[in-house]
């Protein structure tokens, strides 16, 4: 069985990019008939960044079986890179999509009524699924497995083995 590979910046660079651009397109097309965006609204990024980084921490404990922590079952390791991995695409397309709409609203911070409240929303946004993709790769990288402890001290004897 293949093992995962872990997920490049490159990846979720190139898809917040493309997201960035089609959300500055929808923006742009049909600002007028959106909704009234609430600060609340993207706090949601904002909470699942701090569980999946406190989780991170606790799995990379039990990972490594730090004293008086039970080991983890590599089902709810191999569950957590899941959470991971989508967290991380989650957190680079809605990075995208909130920072499409806070660049279509910045020159128009004077002219549109509704603008100012829409670009704290929209920084809110970007900044909660900053963390949330920070967060995840944090979650993913906690997933991996020490490498196993060397049984000899002299490099000739491992060789010799």
């Amino acid at each position: 069985m293949k093992p995962t590979q872990p997920t490049h910046l490159r990846d979720l660079a190139l898809l917040a990019v493309a997201l960035g651009l089609l959300s500055w397109l929808a923006v742009r097309q049909w600002y007028g008939s959106l909704p009234r965006l609430h600060w609340f609204v993207p706090l949601s990024l904002g909470v699942l960044a701090v569980a999946e980084a406190i989780s991170g921490f606790q799995l990379r404990a039990r990972i490594r079986r730090r004293p008086g922590l039970t080991p983890v079952d590599p089902l709810v390791a191999a569950r957590q890179l899941a959470l991971a991995k989508a967290s991380a695409l989650v957190g680079a397309a809605m990075l995208g999509l909130w920072a499409g709409m806070l660049i279509y609203l910045l020159p128009r911070l004077s002219t549109l009524t509704a603008a100012r409240g829409d670009a704290s929303t929209s920084t809110i946004g970007v900044a909660c699924a900053v963390l949330l993709a920070a967060a995840a790769l944090w979650l993913e990288y906690c997933c991996r497995t020490p490498k196993p402890p060397e049984d000899s001290d002299h490099p000739d004897e491992r060789r010799l083995a």
